[in-house]
């Protein structure tokens, strides 16, 4: 596979000239939006007003609104796209469903988006209900939807749209592995991501179309591999992995734009962090001669629109309803108090690895692993609200999957007691799994007997034996030192809402009597 760096295709541009047929055009691009309408922290979760008016904040749809405009002035000739999964990840999407993400996505004037696998969550019927209540075409290349029907006459492969006197063909691809990570129904089959990017490509070729832009809710490995195994891919917006790509970024994954032969790929990481703008000139024939740019972080120096900042204001409202919703019944206080979460195992722990652990367990996962910074609160005795669990775990994480061996799992927990004495976020909450540590050993040697739960029986963990876990994303991508999960094979990110998931378990366990049972000990 080859990669070439932005300098290289800038030369390009060198030896093409600059001919009066060139035609340019800025890319605007976002992806893995997840229903933050309102600004984000630093840690991609909610960041409230007293925060951001502190300037401390990022994102939502009042700032977007602005650095849309503000890159439309600039470029004079411009495309606005979305990479997929506008759908999930806030209590926006809980109330509203599709609904608030459309009216968005039209009054900033998409012009084209794919479709993401969370946009399956809650089955074709409400991507059908998004699909129509929005501007612009919702594309899918990968999947055969002629057998059902709410979909069947309404989405299509690709589409072909004209800016400034030029025609640009637009593809769209979805996981292939849909079907496992929503909710699509049995009428929908998925397919190969390069047989059917090459399948369009060759039928708006054949209609005189020579500018093709796919955008791809895959994967950024999956995009290299479409465009090293295809041919007439000029632009690859991705979205899924949630990869940043910079040019000037240490934390980026790759340059912005990842050249693979002539194809560009670029991705703008997730939840409206950032405005991606990619500019790029094709010769007359639809050859890419110059790709260049870079996402726009959506900080404090993007002013918000008053007017998207207002609406939704207003639509926050009815949020306090979900928030005062009772939804569970707790036999007695759970105690997720930071000193009890942070230092062994405590009763909030248990039920927050519980639920984790309970929500996967058919997929054949057998661990799980949460942080015990990641729980905010107690919860009382009684009747118990969304509210509150959404106080106990407030980040809007996900859950994460993932395989590791044995021997990473023992070096995860014992980065979970490695900062003991400060009270550290990372301590590890479990279930399928127990240990014992010594607090006064030194760091790195303070784990030992870490048992498994194989069957019904506890037995000892295999360091090199392959074991399915799930976490929180967070926590998966390396966050609280667990590094040792960023490198994950088969790692998937973008599960349920953590609070969602436990709120559940709550409800299916009612009255929930909250309890300690020795999983993690002490010496």
């Amino acid at each position: 596979m080859i990669y070439r760096f932005l300098s290289t295709v800038a030369a390009l541009g060198l030896t093409a000239g600059t001919a009066a047929a060139d035609y340019s055009l800025t890319i605007l691009h976002t992806n893995d939006f997840h229903a933050r309408f309102e600004p984000i922290s630093k840690y991609d979760s909610g960041c409230g007003a007293e925060d951001n008016a502190e300037g401390k904040c990022f994102g939502g749809s009042a700032r977007l609104m602005t650095a849309i405009e503000d890159a439309r002035a600039r470029s004079g000739n411009s495309l606005l796209v979305d990479g997929g999964d506008q759908f999930q990840g806030t209590l926006f999407y809980t109330y509203y469903k599709g609904k608030l993400a459309a009216e968005m996505m039209n009054k900033m004037g998409y012009d084209a988006m794919t479709v993401g696998n969370h946009e399956f969550d809650d089955g074709p019927e409400v991507l059908r209900g998004f699909m129509d209540a929005v501007d612009f075409p919702v594309l899918m290349s990968n999947a055969d939807v002629s057998g059902e029907k709410l979909l069947s006459d309404a989405l299509m492969k690709s589409t072909v749209i004209e800016k400034n006197g030029e025609k640009i063909g637009l593809i769209g691809l979805t996981p292939q592995d849909t079907d496992e990570l929503a909710s699509p129904g049995p009428n929908i089959i998925f397919t190969d991501p390069v047989d059917a990017v090459q399948g369009e490509v060759d039928k708006l070729t054949a209609e005189g179309v020579n500018k093709i832009i796919v955008l791809s809710h895959s994967g950024y490995k999956v995009d290299q591999r479409v465009a090293e195994n295809t041919t007439g891919v000029d632009v690859i917006v991705g979205g899924h992995t949630n990869t940043f790509l910079s040019n000037t970024s240490d934390k980026a994954e790759g340059p912005y734009p990842t050249m693979v032969g002539s194809t560009a790929i670029v991705s703008a990481y997730a939840y409206g962090k950032f405005l991606g703008e990619l500019n790029v000139t094709f010769d007359d024939d639809g050859n890419v001669t110059k790709a260049e740019g870079e996402p726009i972080i959506m900080d404090a120096a993007v002013s918000e629109d008053e007017a998207v900042k207002a609406r939704i204001a207003e639509a926050a409202k009815p949020l306090e309803e979900i928030r005062n919703k009772v939804v569970a019944e707790s036999a007695e206080a759970i105690d997720g108090d930071k000193n009890a979460c942070r230092t062994g195992e405590c009763a909030m722990g248990n039920l927050v690895a519980d639920a984790m652990l309970d929500r996967v367990k058919d997929q054949g996962v057998t661990i799980a692993i949460a942080n015990g910074g990641g729980l905010r609160a107690s919860i009382d005795a009684g009747e118990v609200t969304m509210g509150e669990v959404l106080t106990v775990l407030p980040f809007q994480n996900t859950l994460s999957t993932f395989e590791t061996p044995g021997s990473t799992i023992v070096e995860a927990l014992e980065n979970g007691v490695s900062q003991l004495e400060d009270t550290a976020g990372r301590f590890a909450q479990v279930a399928g799994l127990k240990y014992t540590f010594d607090g006064a050993a030194e760091p790195g040697k303070r784990v030992s007997d870490v048992m498994v739960m194989e069957g019904d029986s506890w037995v000892p963990i295999d360091p090199a034996k392959t074991y399915l876990v799930v976490t929180n994303n967070y926590v998966r991508t390396g966050g609280d030192g667990y590094k040792m999960f960023s490198g994950a094979e088969k790692a998937y990110d973008f599960g349920p809402d953590l609070a969602d998931v436990t709120a559940e378990y709550l409800a299916a366990n009612a009255p929930y009597k909250p309890y300690t049972d020795g999983r993690i000990t002490k010496k």
